[in-house]
């Protein structure tokens, strides 16, 4: 019986070690871009990345397409175009939980 309460004790120091570990990290926040909050803070979005992401795959479909290559541009257009969705969804989903 001895073996089964330390085996207990220590099974729930672990856990609410866990829990304290993690609620920190799910608090915290980075000071640069702006950061959107969806589902009560359970996840973070860094819109200024993604924005430079969809910026980047437009440059790069204008290049593809003076190279020749449009197939190519047309597949980094609509990746560009997934991410403007994704950010547009991000901040309705916000505004939404203000």
């Amino acid at each position: 019986m001895h073996r089964r309460i330390s085996a207990v004790a220590v099974t729930a120091a672990i856990a609410g070690g866990v829990l304290f570990a993690a609620l920190p990290a799910q608090a915290a926040t980075t000071a640069a871009g702006r950061q959107s909050v969806a589902a009560g803070g359970a996840i973070q979005v860094n819109l200024d990345e993604l924005r430079q992401q969809s910026a980047d795959l437009k440059a790069k479909a204008a290049r593809l397409d003076n190279e020749g290559e449009h197939e190519a541009a047309q597949r980094a257009r609509a990746e560009a175009n997934a991410l403007d969705e994704r950010i547009q969804a991000y901040l309705d989903a916000e505004e939404n939980a203000s």
